[in-house]
């Protein structure tokens, strides 16, 4: 009987344990640690007054009580919103998290990291509003920024070369590894489709020195395809059911 060890990727929660919590909120982001999850995945905006919150859409419309662009509102007229009664009534009072605030959770919660979509195009100033922060809290080694703007992956090379970067891609391009090398990142992030249309990507981006994490998969049977493949992370809004399939395999 063979004693090797199942290949076990990290369990990255979506926007938190967004199945249970309303996404991309601190209740959400705790729910995470309690499920056991490695690596917690949020997304990153700013708002008309350049502060940075954590919300994924570009508008306050679907996960708040608010409505319109995020780029309009400043950060006092988002935190007046309610983030949570639109999941259920038990998360009423929920708010738009404050970058701060989630650094201060990641410093408490010391077994789980930081993998940091930058939504939009960035200016090296203003990725300073996120590289910055991350070192004074002693958190850069634990924190891998990424985003689907390649100009705004440069920025961050440009305001910090030593924060760890990825690429995050929804089509398996012929030029992905020359674009990863362009940009010095340590990650090439695939969509999930990307992966069933193209399974060599995986070994290709491994023998070019690239890990790599594939969103968003929720269901045993992609999970099991993704393990096959070898991929060092998996993207789920269910991190608590990840996390136990997993030590089931082991």
């Amino acid at each position: 009987m063979s004693t090797e060890t199942p290949h076990r990727p990290a369990v990255v929660a979506h926007r938190g344990n967004s199945a249970v919590a309303p996404q991309n909120t601190l209740a959400a982001f705790e729910g995470a640690w309690h499920a056991g999850a490695d690596v917690l995945e949020i997304d990153v905006r700013l708002t008309s007054d350049h502060q940075v919150v954590v919300i994924h859409d570009d508008t306050v419309d679907a996960t708040t009580n608010g409505s319109g662009k995020l780029a309009d509102l400043e950060l006092r007229e988002v935190r007046l919103l309610d983030a949570g009664s639109w999941f259920a009534p038990a998360f009423a009072g929920q708010r738009v998290p404050t970058f701060a605030e989630t650094i201060e959770l990641l410093r408490a919660r010391r077994g789980m990291d930081l993998l940091l979509e930058v939504k939009g195009s960035w200016t090296a100033v203003e990725v300073r509003r996120l590289t910055e922060p991350l070192r004074e809290a002693g958190l850069a080694d634990r924190t891998v920024v990424q985003s689907f703007w390649p100009d705004t992956v440069a920025a961050l090379r440009t305001a910090d070369p030593e924060l760890r970067r990825g690429l995050l891609v929804t089509h398996a391009r012929d030029d992905v590894l020359d674009r990863c090398a362009e940009l010095d990142v340590v990650m090439c992030n695939p969509q999930g489709t990307v992966l069933r249309d193209d399974p060599g990507l995986v070994a290709r981006l491994h023998d070019a020195g690239l890990r790599t994490a594939v969103w968003t998969l929720n269901e045993p049977e992609h999970w099991a395809a993704a393990v096959d493949l070898g991929v060092d992370q998996i993207i789920t809004d269910r991190p608590d059911r990840l996390a136990g399939w997993l030590a089931g395999r082991a």
